[in-house]
């Protein structure tokens, strides 16, 4: 476990996912995790895909993140998700991106775990339950079948760019609040909303932070240069919906 600028033990981590090449948002939450001294961070996937940044996205996230699962943007961009998956203007910008990855980007994002455990916590983009499938967690029922191959008592996911928790109780309740308490214990399955394209109805790059100590975690929303993200989609060639429904928030 890393130790923090005081000296102490970090038992705060920063869960981060849904990127999509907007390094503008990128930045602007880890300015925030900074000044709050957060310094380990977890990825839920989707590092790239509609966003004008995908290597600078990867080369941040390389650096500062100590987990990374696997996206089904990430694995279109190198080839490992088919293309007809995505919409047409998804499918655009993952064929974008893939030619302007590296070959070392390329090996990374090929090389991500679809689910990742620690002693902490797991994660993983999409589901537990068939995650190289990328089936959505909407509802309940969607939750519980991610909650019968979910191993350890705390997860996170992202894919559907949705702050949100799901608690494996009978039945399955779901919760959306601004501090979410983790016990009593409990399997939680958790989404920290989208960095990069949220789709909540609010513009601000989304992320959450679990306080271990505190046994608590705190969804977090930072404000950021919109209109610069959304100049660079448009200046790159990316369909104008991309840039369009940041300000919008969906």
């Amino acid at each position: 476990m890393d130790r923090d600028r005081g000296g102490g033990l970090d038992v705060r981590i920063g869960i981060i996912g849904d990127i999509h090449g907007n390094l503008d948002a990128l930045e602007a939450v880890l300015s925030a995790l900074d000044a709050d001294r957060v310094t380990r961070i977890a990825c839920t996937g989707d590092v790239v895909g509609y966003g004008a940044q995908p290597s600078a996205c990867v080369a941040l996230v390389r650096e500062r993140a100590e987990a990374v699962v696997a996206g089904n943007h990430d694995f279109g961009a190198v080839g490992k998700t088919a293309l007809d998956y995505f919409n047409s203007a998804a499918r655009d910008a993952i064929q974008w991106t893939a030619r302007r990855l590296t070959e070392d980007e390329r090996l990374w994002l090929s090389s991500l775990p679809p689910a990742y455990t620690c002693d902490d916590y797991q994660i993983v983009h999409a589901s537990f339950y068939e995650p190289l499938e990328f089936p959505y967690i909407f509802d309940m029922q969607q939750a519980a079948a991610s909650f019968s191959r979910q191993t350890g008592s705390l997860a996170f996911f992202g894919h559907t760019h949705w702050p949100c928790a799901f608690f494996d109780e009978d039945p399955v309740r779901h919760a959306v609040q601004r501090v979410l308490p983790l016990d009593p214990p409990g399997r939680v399955l958790v989404n920290p909303g989208s960095v990069g394209q949220p789709r909540d109805s609010d513009p601000r790059a989304a992320f959450a932070v679990l306080d271990l100590d505190k046994r608590r975690i705190t969804f977090r929303r930072v404000e950021y240069d919109i209109a610069a993200a959304a100049d660079k989609i448009i200046a790159a060639g990316l369909p104008a919906s991309l840039a369009e429904r940041l300000s919008l928030g969906y």
